[in-house]
């Protein structure tokens, strides 16, 4: 009997499909020698939370993006339970929109209505035997908060996912443009990254931010509303921030639901993608879904060890 990270390495393939991290796939060199395999230089890789269908591709998808160059690459990046954490000390960390809900400054009546739109749309947002076209039109309960709120503090209440600062760090370090499409409440998660002091020039957000009236009351989300299920060029209309970097040719897109897939459809070119996505819950019920859908899944995984290792390997020069 086979226990350990090695038995799931083992048994991986044949019961999922997915193979565990890209141990074992070295190839010869042009030169006649043996190379060592990509694992070496992305030992993260290995981690018993990785999950990869097609490890060959990735490991040349990974090797095309280090060879175009850290002048020809973006990162796209969802926000909420992507950068930031799923969970904590067994407990659901909130979302930006957790924050505000959980504010002092709503009531309790607002508090319960938005704890039963939670419980009632969130299984249909998640259910992978709902198709898109069901889901799109309810999606409207992501904006719901703003019927009840007033102003909401972040207080550090969001849990980012550790590496969360190396992250932003390397990419601002080697000056890679990093876009930031959420379906959150983009004030609030502004403040996050202001907060851990890495909202440096590089970064820009694409979020739902919140408007006042004239007494500070909450009343409802500037312009159209963006959820999971509409994150794609469709908003961004006007924006041209993906033609003004149209020479930005390799990406990296980082997201934990399948809505996320779409976050770099409006990329005038692409030549490299590498789709890397969290699974955070229901993780045997979607397993197939993501490993059909994203490149590298990491199940269950609360950091960024794996997004920094290829970060690291991609930028550093050869």
């Amino acid at each position: 009997m086979v226990s350990g990270a090695a038995g799931l390495r083992a048994g991986s393939a044949a019961s999922t499909g997915g193979h565990r991290g890209l141990e074992g796939l070295g190839a010869p060199r042009a030169g006649g020698g043996t190379e060592r395999g990509l694992c070496l230089q992305v030992p993260e890789l290995e981690k018993a939370t990785v999950r990869i269908r097609q490890p060959e591709r990735v490991r040349g998808i990974i090797r095309s993006l280090r060879e175009q160059g850290v002048t020809k690459l973006q990162v796209i990046s969802d926000f909420d339970m992507t950068l930031s954490r799923f969970g904590c000390n067994g407990r659901r960390c909130p979302t930006s929109h957790n924050i505000l809900d959980n504010s002092h400054v709503i009531s309790e009546d607002g508090k319960k209505k938005l704890k039963d739109l939670l419980h009632y749309y969130y299984p249909i947002e998640i259910d992978p035997n709902r198709t898109l076209e069901e889901k799109r039109p309810l999606m409207w309960w992501a904006g719901a908060g703003a019927e009840h709120g007033n102003t909401a503090l972040c207080n550090g209440h969001s849990c980012s996912r550790d590496g969360f600062k190396e992250f932003f760090d390397q990419l601002h370090k080697n000056n890679v443009p990093l876009f930031i499409f959420s379906a959150g409440v983009g004030d609030i998660l502004e403040e996050i990254i202001r907060q851990a002091n890495v909202f440096y020039s590089n970064v820009s957000v694409v979020s739902n931010y919140m408007d006042f009236n004239d007494d500070g009351v909450l009343t409802h989300f500037k312009g159209p509303l963006i959820h999971t299920y509409n994150k794609n060029n469709s908003v961004l209309q006007g924006t041209g921030y993906f033609q003004q970097l149209s020479t930005r040719t390799s990406i990296i897109l980082l997201g934990d639901s399948i809505g996320d897939l779409t976050m770099a459809d409006g990329v005038p070119s692409v030549e490299n993608i590498l789709k890397i996505g969290f699974l955070n819950d229901k993780v045997e019920e979607r397993r197939g879904k993501y490993l059909d859908s994203y490149d590298i899944v990491l199940e269950s995984d609360e950091t960024l060890d794996v997004v920094n290792g290829i970060l690291r390997y991609i930028l550093t020069e050869t």
